[in-house]
């Protein structure tokens, strides 16, 4: 049987949540999403920041709301997943795209400083989708949950031990999400980026962006942009219907499993 989307766009009538949504990897796939016909809800820690990617939506003549949110804090991450399906009737797409990153040797690191990082790249996931999946699976049409991750998730890296573990427990988490929703239709993967040119990158040492490019074969770091059609592919219908449980990697080739 052959499929053809062409000419149509292929998101169109769906309603996405997106949090880390005001710039980096978050702000492209909003922008991309609103290009190919969803209703896109955009989540950060101000409306204010959101401003940017709001306008970038309805540019591609999108419907776009702006959520004020902490998403390690569960209660305000419920309220606003209930405020997305009474104003928007419903979730079918949620990107986990929040995050933050610094660069601390372990023999340096407090217990705050692992802990905030866990909190935010770790548990942030775990609220999104604890309050995102409920929707889907009763909306009796499935959905898909796409969490952002890291390609240091997979192989660690100096000086992150703690955004490595939060990055390879969203690996872990999302495969175990997928084998619990899969019954229900909810589809849920992981991009595992490689290093990409975003404000969260601004935590890294000059020296260690510099000794990281050159290890990767494309020899470059990528772009939000570069991110985006992955993000894409995992939530089209018939591109993703087969990926349950999967970490997908535009890395530069930095992994290779």
């Amino acid at each position: 049987m052959t499929v053809s989307n062409a000419g149509m766009r292929q998101l169109a009538g769906k309603v996405a949540v997106i949090t880390g949504a005001a710039s980096g990897i978050g702000q492209a796939i909003a922008s991309l999403y609103a290009a190919e016909g969803a209703t896109i809800a955009l989540l950060d820690l101000s409306v204010e920041r959101l401003a940017e990617s709001v306008a970038l939506c309805e540019q591609e003549g999108a419907i776009a709301s702006a959520h004020a949110v902490d998403v390690t804090n569960s209660e305000s991450v419920r309220q606003v997943m209930d405020t997305v399906v009474a104003t928007h009737g419903g979730i079918n797409i949620l990107v986990n795209s929040a995050g933050i990153l610094d660069q601390t040797p372990l023999l340096e690191m407090s217990e705050e400083t692992f802990d905030r990082t866990i909190e935010v790249d770790l548990k942030g996931i775990f609220t999104a989708c604890r309050w995102a999946a409920p929707v889907m699976v009763a909306s009796g049409v499935g959905g898909r949950i796409i969490n952002i991750a890291s390609q240091l998730g997979l192989k660690g890296g100096v000086g992150l031990t703690h955004y490595a573990a939060a990055k390879a427990g969203v690996i872990g988490f999302t495969k175990s999400l997928a084998l619990e929703l899969a019954p229900h239709g909810v589809l849920a993967n992981v991009i595992a980026p490689g290093p990409i040119f975003t404000p969260l990158i601004d935590g890294l040492s000059e020296d260690w962006k510099a000794a990281k490019q050159a290890e990767l074969p494309i020899g470059r770091f990528g772009y939000a942009y570069e991110i985006a059609p992955t993000a894409l592919l995992l939530a089209s219908d018939p591109g993703g219907n087969l990926y349950t449980g999967q970490t997908l990697g535009p890395n530069s080739g930095d992994v290779m499993p």
